[in-house]
């Protein structure tokens, strides 16, 4: 299934890796689509893919909770969203995050949306 509003991009995001679907994931993106860091920035599926490994190999369960969505005209949209993420660590402990996320989305010339800019940690 793609993405068919901005909003399904998160919710998207979220059965897939709660799924271990990491290919899922990986094509809610653009092809030069950027997922920001804490120390930078990582581009492209081969950079993103290590990232969301990282969360499918600790188990992670996320739950998302959209908070509002500016849209640009009929192409563009700005998510808002609330997340929590709850996982296993390197150590086997359980580890508890939340983050507040914004991310840029482009309708696709199929009428999909996909993530251009995601940043987990773009609410402060």
């Amino acid at each position: 299934m793609s993405a068919r509003t901005p909003e399904d991009c998160d919710r998207l995001f979220a059965e897939r890796v709660n799924a271990g679907d990491l290919d899922g994931v990986l094509a809610l993106y653009e092809d030069r689509g950027c997922y920001v860091l804490r120390d930078g920035v990582a581009t492209g599926a081969a950079a993103i893919r290590p990232v969301v490994e990282k969360m499918i190999v600790s188990k992670s369960r996320l739950v998302y909770e959209v908070k509002r969505v500016v849209r640009a005209g009929e192409g563009l949209a700005l998510l808002y969203n609330d997340w929590r993420i709850s996982a296993s660590g390197d150590d086997g402990r359980p580890i508890e995050r939340t983050g507040r996320a914004l991310e840029l989305v482009r309708r696709q010339a199929d009428g999909t949306w996909r993530f251009v800019i995601d940043d987990p940690y773009g609410r402060a």
